[in-house]
C-alpha cells in the first residue's frame, strides 16, 4: 500500500490499516524510527489502566503530606542557607 505525504507532513493511513487496527479520528499513534530505517506505528490506548503499572520498577513507598511538606521546607531552608553565604 502507498499513501502520499502532504506538505503539512501528514499521511492518511489506507482503510484497510485503519480497520485492523481499530483506528478512528482522534486515535493516538506511537512512531518508531528502527535501525533499518524502517518505521513502526502502534495504537496508543487511552485508557488509564493501560498504564497503571508503568511506574511501578520505583519500588517506593507513598509517602504522606506531611513528609513532602518537610521536605519542601528542608529543601527551601538549605536553598536559604546557600543563597546567604553569597
Amino acid at each position: 500500500m502507498i499513501a502520499t505525504v502532504t506538505s503539512k507532513g501528514q499521511v492518511t493511513l489506507p482503510k484497510e490499516i485503519r480497520d485492523a487496527l481499530g483506528i478512528d479520528a482522534g486515535a493516538k499513534l506511537d512512531f518508531r524510527l528502527t535501525d533499518d530505517a524502517r518505521i513502526e506505528v502502534r495504537k496508543v490506548d487511552d485508557d488509564p489502566a493501560a498504564i497503571a503499572g508503568l511506574l511501578k520498577h520505583l519500588r517506593r513507598r507513598p509517602v504522606s503530606v506531611q513528609e513532602m511538606n518537610e521536605a519542601i521546607a528542608d529543601e527551601a531552608a538549605a536553598q536559604h542557607k546557600r543563597s546567604r553565604r553569597r
